[in-house]
Formats: structure tokens, C-alpha cells, sequence
């Protein structure tokens, strides 16, 4: 069946299928009558997915547990292993690996200041802030710039934090892909510029993998051979990498590839919606399931969210907002980032075009779209439905052909809500973070305010 009659297939059985539970929602409220209902509900939902499932199976969409590391999605360059995993989870929340700091804020952030646990593996504020912030609040909302540190020196980025939740269905990283050296980016080796975190990509890894080792002078961080020689770290690296010479063992390269591995493992398998893929068909309310209903079929977000993940490795334009406006720090109109995917390819065609993100804990950070400017998932939603932009410098003619109005009610839009934002919400992402580290200090954070936020 082709594309666009599968689609129109689904449509028409969704109409179809809100005629019918409207017969029902209209009569009485006997009990077995309910129980009918809900089998119908259940019925349509598992003929929406089979019919959106790429290979006709519910299981398409269903994640492997944290510890199935067969089949989580990996770099065969860097084989997952229990000892890579247990080795990159100390080192992502490692305050101690920040040492070039330009501020004075020497080992007082982490890879996790900027994408922890709390608010959904993203930043808990709208700009992430390494660096030169300071304090942490609950969730990650009370960091602020230092105010003792110039603004000019503080590590912010141009576009809002990516999630690391569910990174392994990603074989490019960042909001333009830039990071990555096969799938979309497979014919880009121009712009993988020496002198650039781009230049990355020349190691040949996959996004995952080329982000955590680029990243790593990005913000700032160093390897401090003292710190891992007298520690327990030592053994972990041997017992991680043993066929690396000792003499590249304990590397910013090694360091990467373990925090990759670690994050390759951080997937959102307690969400209702995957016990609900797993057999368990009470784990959804019913609103829910008509949500994913929606989702998966007229909505059609599965269009472009498809996979475990719902995410794809897609470049989109939707006309949503920069990130600009109070409490952003060193935003400039002519910021090249600004231009999405085309800021890494140099391609006119890529102008305004964001990869497609993972929909999984959004409400953990409640900051939508490469530039934040959406505070809640309904927000979204119904930004979607209308398909008016907000952005006036995205001109039409490179808007999405999958930008249209969706015509939802508003009950459909809230069902649809109700999906995305509590059915796909793991409420135990704090099983990923450690207990402590081989250094003994403080994680995310490390500054003095965090400490105390954190009552460390």
C-alpha cells in the first residue's frame, strides 16, 4: 500500500471509528456497555499502529530496556558493554572533568548541568547554562548566570538544550544534525572544518558518540589523569576499554565514547505508553489511548515522530520562534544557528530546518521548539492545529508540506495532550543517575548555591 493511501486508509477508519464511539458515548452508562467501548478503543488503537508501524507490528514502537544492550541502537565503533555504560554514567555527572573553566567556576558543572535527569535528560531552564552558572533549584529551574561572571563568558549555546533521553534512535545530534559522520551527513565532509567541533566527525563515529567527544571542549571540560589514576576510575577504564593502550586509555576520546554509551542507555521505558505496547492495556487512561489514537492516525504526527522514539532523523521547517527575549544571553539576530539545518550544510534548500525531536518527558522541561518558545505541550499542539507561523522570517516556501491545519476539536486536541505530555512520561528517569562519584563531589552541580539548593 502507498504511502498516501495508507494514510487516507488510517483517516478514514479514525472517522469512521469517532462516529461509532459517538453512538456510544451518547447512550446509557451500562457497565458492560463501557467494557464494549473500551475494547473498541483498544481494537482501533492496535489497527492505527499496525497500520503506522513501518513493519506492521505494535512492537516497531516499543523500547528495549536500559539493559538489553543487544538491541539498543549502537555505533559499531563503540560496541555498548556494562562497563562502558557503568564507567560513562560516573563521568557525565563528573564535576571533577571541569577544569578549563574561563570564569572561575573550575569543577563545579558537568555534562548533566545542562542535561540531567530532573527535567527530562534537557535543561531545567529555557538556555542552558554550564560555565559560569550557578545554583540549581528543584528541577534544575533556579540556574542562573553567576553574577559575578561577565556575560560574555559564560557557556550558553544559541538554541535550546537537546534531550539526551532516547539519544540512541539518533545517528545525527544537534538541532541543525551537524554532529555525526554517517546517515544525513553522509556526502557533508566540506563542512567538517578543522579548528571546529565539526571536525569531530572525521573520527567517523555516529552523533551520539561525536557529540560527547566534541562536547568536551565545547563546555570546557579536561582530563585530569590525578582524578582517574587514584581513583576508582582507573579499574573502570581498564575494565571498559582494555584494548586501548594505557597510553590513550584515560583520553578525551575514551571519555567520550563511554559517556555515549552510558547515554545511549537513558530510554524512557516506565512511560505509560510503553507498558501499554508491553501488554498492559490498563496502563493508559482513555483519553490517553483516543490520544495516540489521534496521534498515530488524523493528527498524523507519526508522519514525522515515527520509531521508539518518536523522533526521526528529518529536517523541518515549522515557523517556530529563535531563542531570543529576557533571560537569553548573547542572542544576535544574524546568529547563524538561526538557520537550522543550513547552518551546518551551507544548502539554501535547509534554511529554517530543525531536526525532528524525541517526544518522551516533556513536561520535565516545559520550554518546546529550538528556541523555547512554547511553555507547554497544548501550546504546541494547537500551534500545529492552526499552522499560522510565529516566526516571520521563515518564509513559506520553505514551511513543511506536512505544516497544514489538522482541524482538531478542542476535546481531540486535549486527548492528544493528554498523550504526549502524561503517556509518554517515564516518572523514574532518577534510576539513571549515580549515587555518587569516585571524585566526591557534588553532581550536577558543584558551585556553592547548587550545594545548597541540592542540601549537599
Amino acid at each position: 500500500m502507498s504511502h498516501y493511501y495508507k494514510k487516507t486508509f488510517m483517516k478514514l477508519n479514525y472517522l469512521l471509528f469517532s462516529v461509532f464511539l459517538i453512538g456510544l458515548i451518547s447512550c446509557n452508562n451500562d457497565p458492560d456497555q463501557v467494557i464494549d467501548q473500551e475494547a473498541e478503543v483498544d481494537q482501533e488503537l492496535e489497527q492505527t499502529l499496525k497500520l503506522a508501524a513501518e513493519n506492521g507490528e505494535i512492537s516497531y514502537f516499543k523500547l528495549p530496556t536500559s539493559t538489553d544492550l543487544n538491541n539498543i541502537p549502537q555505533d559499531p565503533k563503540n560496541p555498548l558493554t556494562a562497563e562502558k555504560v557503568a564507567l560513562g554514567q560516573l563521568l557525565y555527572h563528573e564535576t571533577g572533568l571541569a577544569l578549563n573553566s574561563i570564569t572561575d567556576g573550575k569543577r563545579t558543572y558537568s555534562c548533566a548541568s545542562c542535561h540531567h535527569a530532573q527535567a527530562g535528560f534537557q535543561a531545567g531552564i529555557r538556555q542552558g547554562i554550564g560555565d559560569g552558572g550557578m545554583g540549581f533549584g528543584i528541577a534544575g529551574e533556579g540556574r542562573s548566570q553567576n553574577s559575578e561572571v561577565d556575560t560574555e563568558l559564560i557557556d550558553v549555546q544559541p538554541v535550546r538544550s537537546p534531550s539526551t533521553l532516547n539519544s540512541a534512535y539518533q545517528v545525527a545530534q544537534l538541532w541543525n544534525g551537524q554532529f555525526g559522520a554517517v546517515g544525513p551527513n553522509e556526502g557533508t565532509e566540506a563542512q567538517w572544518t578543522e579548528g571546529t567541533p565539526k571536525f569531530v566527525n572525521h573520527l567517523g563515529f555516529e552523533g551520539v558518540e561525536t557529540q560527547a567527544i566534541a562536547g568536551f571542549d565545547v563546555h570546557r571540560m579536561g582530563v585530569d589523569t590525578a582524578l582517574i589514576i587514584d581513583t576508582d576510575y582507573k579499574a573502570m577504564f581498564d575494565e571498559a576499554f582494555p584494548e586501548v593502550d594505557e597510553n590513550d586509555r584515560y583520553s578525551k576520546k575514551q571519555i567520550g565514547l563511554a559517556v555515549a554509551a552510558y547515554e545511549r542507555t537513558l530510554l524512557a521505558t516506565e512511560a505509560p505508553w510503553q507498558k501499554y505496547l508491553a501488554g498492559d492495556q490498563n496502563a493508559l487512561t482513555q483519553d490517553q489511548k483516543l490520544g495516540a489514537i489521534l496521534f498515530f492516525g488524523k493528527a498524523n504526527c507519526v508522519s514525522c515522530h515515527n520509531g521508539p522514539a518518536l523522533n526521526s532523523m528529518e529536517f523541518y521547517a515549522l515557523g517556530m520562534g529563535d531563542l531570543t527575549g529576557d533571560n537569553v544571553f548573547r542572542f544576535t539576530e544574524d546568529d547563524p544557528a538561526h538557520r537550522g539545518r543550513a547552518s551546518f550544510t551551507g544548502n539554501v534548500d535547509d534554511e529554517y530546518k530543525f531536526k525532528v525531536p524525541q517526544l518522551y518527558n516533556l513536561k520535565d522541561s516545559p520550554f518546546y521548539g529550538h528556541g523555547g518558545t512554547f511553555n507547554t505541550v497544548k501550546e504546541v499542539i494547537t500551534y500545529k492545529n492552526a499552522a499560522v507561523i510565529e516566526n516571520v522570517n521563515v518564509p513559506n516556501s520553505q514551511l513543511a508540506l506536512e505544516f497544514v491545519p489538522l482541524e482538531l476539536s478542542e476535546d481531540e486536541i486535549d486527548q492528544l495532550t493528554d498523550f504526549v505530555e502524561n503517556g509518554l512520561y517515564d516518572p523514574s528517569l532518577l534510576r539513571y543517575i549515580p549515587d555518587n562519584l569516585p571524585s566526591n563531589l557534588n553532581f550536577p552541580n558543584n558551585d556553592t548555591q547548587s550545594q545548597v539548593d541540592l542540601s549537599f
